[in-house]
C-alpha cells in the first residue's frame, strides 16, 4: 500500500488530521534539510512535501521564492531533493514523501528516467501545480503504473471542474484555501467552507487544505472540514528566522529545537 493511503487510514482510525509540512529542500543545504525533516517527524508532522528549488516558482509567495533563491545558490538540484528521501529512510525517518516540484524539471529530466528515479527513492506522491488537468495524462499513467499519487490542486472554480480534478485525484485532494500565491494569511478567501463541502461531496479520496494556514487555531479549523492540513510558508519562514543558528554547529541543533517546538504547537 502506499504510504500516503496508510498513514490516512491509520489517522481516521484515531479520529486525526494529517500535519503536511512543506519545506524547500537545500535551505540552507541538503545535510540541515535532512536534519530538519527528522525534527518535522520528531515534531508530529504525519508527511512531508519536499519542496524542488525552482528559480520561477508561479504558486509561491515572497518567503518560498526567497527560500528557493537560497537553495538554487547551492546548485540544489531535483535529483539531490528526491536522493534525500532514500537518505532519510536511511535515517529511520517513516514519514510519506511527496516530491512539490514544477513541471520543466520533470521535462528536462526526462519522465521514464524520472519514474525510475522517485520509485527508486522512495517518494510516494507528487504535486506538479502548472500541470493542469487537460494535459495530465500521461504523467497520470505513469504514477498510476509506478503506485505513486499524482495530488491534484484544486482552487474555487465551477462545480463541474471541481468534480472533474477530484474524480482523478489519488492520495489526497490538495483543496488550496487561498486565491493567489502561497504565503501567511490572516484570512481566507469568503465561500471556503462551501468550496470544501463540494470538493468533499465529490470524491471518497482524503482532502487536505493548504495556502496561507500558520497557526494552530487555523489548523484546528480547518481539521473539522478536511483530512489533513499543509503548512509551508509559516515553516519555511521560521527557517528562515533561525538560519543563523542552523549554519553553525554550535547552534545548529538550537535552531532546530526552535523549528520542533514551532511545529509541534500547529499539531491540532
Amino acid at each position: 500500500m502506499n504510504r500516503i493511503d496508510a498513514t490516512f487510514e491509520q489517522l481516521k482510525a484515531q479520529g486525526k488530521t494529517a500535519l503536511v509540512p512543506f519545506l524547500t529542500i537545500g535551505d540552507p543545504d541538503i545535510a540541515t534539510s535532512l536534519d530538519i525533516i527528522e525534527a518535522l517527524e520528531q515534531a508530529g508532522a504525519d508527511m512531508v512535501e519536499l519542496g524542488v528549488p525552482y528559480s520561477d516558482p508561479l504558486a509561491d509567495g515572497p518567503v518560498i521564492q526567497r527560500a528557493s533563491e537560497r537553495a538554487l545558490k547551492t546548485r540544489v538540484t531535483m535529483e539531490e531533493v528526491v536522493h534525500l528521501a532514500h537518505d532519510a529512510r536511511e535515517r529511520g525517518i517513516q514519514l510519506p514523501f511527496i516530491l512539490f516540484t514544477y513541471y520543466n524539471p520533470v521535462l528536462q529530466y526526462g519522465l521514464d528516467r524520472f519514474f525510475k528515479l522517485v520509485v527508486d527513492k522512495g517518494i510516494s506522491g507528487l504535486i506538479i501545480p502548472d500541470l493542469p488537468i487537460e494535459e495530465d495524462e500521461e504523467v497520470r499513467q505513469m504514477a498510476e503504473a509506478a503506485n505513486i499519487h499524482l495530488i491534484p490542486l484544486v482552487a474555487p472554480t465551477s462545480n463541474d471542474r471541481v468534480k472533474r480534478i477530484a474524480a482523478k485525484a489519488r492520495g489526497f485532494v490538495y483543496c488550496v484555501s487561498s486565491l493567489g500565491v502561497t504565503g501567511v494569511r490572516a484570512d481566507f478567501h469568503a465561500g471556503i467552507d462551501e468550496f470544501l463541502s463540494t470538493v468533499r461531496s465529490a470524491t471518497d479520496t482524503p482532502i487536505a487544505v493548504g495556502f496561507g494556514i500558520s497557526s494552530r487555531e487555523q489548523v484546528e479549523r480547518f481539521s473539522k472540514q478536511a483530512d489533513g492540513v499543509i503548512v509551508g510558508s509559516a515553516i519555511v519562514r521560521k527557517i528562515e528566522e533561525v538560519l543563523p543558528l542552523l549554519q553553525s554547529e554550535g547552534t545548529k541543533q538550537e535552531g532546530l529545537q526552535q523549528i520542533r517546538e514551532f511545529v509541534s504547537s500547529l499539531k491540532a
